[in-house]
């Protein structure tokens, strides 16, 4: 017995510093950006000054509009391109699949500079200006790995005598796939483009290389803003980035939750 109750407090222990590590340096910051001090190094009190400076600030507003419009545009164009080639090469057989499959995720598991380099070249040679269109094209490129993988574990539990039925019934490849196919894959696709936006909204690396100066987006103006020192402003934006985020998350989950249950 007491043996079992000396595991069970070791095991509660790390868990409770587990996520001590991982969360404790954000509810920092979210206390911080609260402060009313600039130094973030004693908390003397509560204001929401630093919020008021935040969505005042014109170059902080403009990189958020420019971060939502590449996630918004990236989210959409990967998550219809990864859709399609889930399905295709879940469903038919060609020359070079085995190849593709391998080469589709290698912007998953090779640095992110090195993508962004290489992207920078490519659009170097083709005469690419650094744009919000180049920026949208290398979201897209790095978000399609994402869309494919989830939509193809989805494809994987979904029973194909189903749509065999329909189309016995009467019904076309195109209505069986609208109409049986789609809504049991929709879960998928939209975690796919849920972790799209996630990572599009998130990235800073990649965005580095392939930005002009006149489409900064937001994650970039927090790090050049951190180069002169953190502030409470910097903990507020910073706040914001992360609800704009989890509110995706949770959306993401709530929509997958009611998909289950209908």
């Amino acid at each position: 017995m007491e043996k079992r109750q000396h595991k069970s407090f070791w095991k509660n222990a790390f868990i409770g510093l587990t996520f001590i590590f991982l969360y404790l340096p954000i509810v920092v910051i979210i206390i911080f950006s609260f402060n009313t001090s600039k130094l973030n190094i004693l908390f003397k009190g509560f204001t929401l000054h630093w919020y008021a400076m935040v969505f005042h600030n014109y170059q902080i507003m403009s990189a958020l509009g420019n971060s939502l419009i590449v996630g918004a545009i990236s989210t959409l164009l990967a998550t219809i391109i990864g859709t399609l080639g889930a399905i295709g090469m879940s469903r038919y057989r060609f020359p070079g699949k085995q190849l593709l499959d391998k080469v589709l995720y290698i912007p998953i598991v090779i640095p992110e500079v090195v993508l962004g380099i290489a992207l920078l070249s490519i659009y170097s040679l083709a005469s690419i200006p650094l744009s919000l269109f180049s920026l949208i094209l290398a979201h897209v490129t790095f978000c399609i790995p994402f869309v494919v993988l989830t939509v193809r574990s989805r494809l994987i539990g979904i029973d194909k005598s189903l749509e065999e039925a329909a189309l016995d019934l009467g019904a076309t490849p195109l209505v069986a796939f609208i109409k049986v196919t789609l809504p049991l894959l929709l879960p998928g696709i939209i975690s796919g483009a849920g972790f799209s936006f996630a990572l599009s909204l998130d990235d800073v690396i990649i965005s580095f290389f392939t930005t002009g100066p006149a489409s900064t987006t937001f994650p970039l103006q927090v790090y050049a803003m951190v180069k002169t020192g953190i502030t409470p402003e910097i903990d507020a934006i910073s706040t914001v980035m992360m609800l704009v985020i989890v509110l995706v998350i949770v959306i993401n989950a709530v929509t997958q939750v009611k998909r289950v249950k209908q």
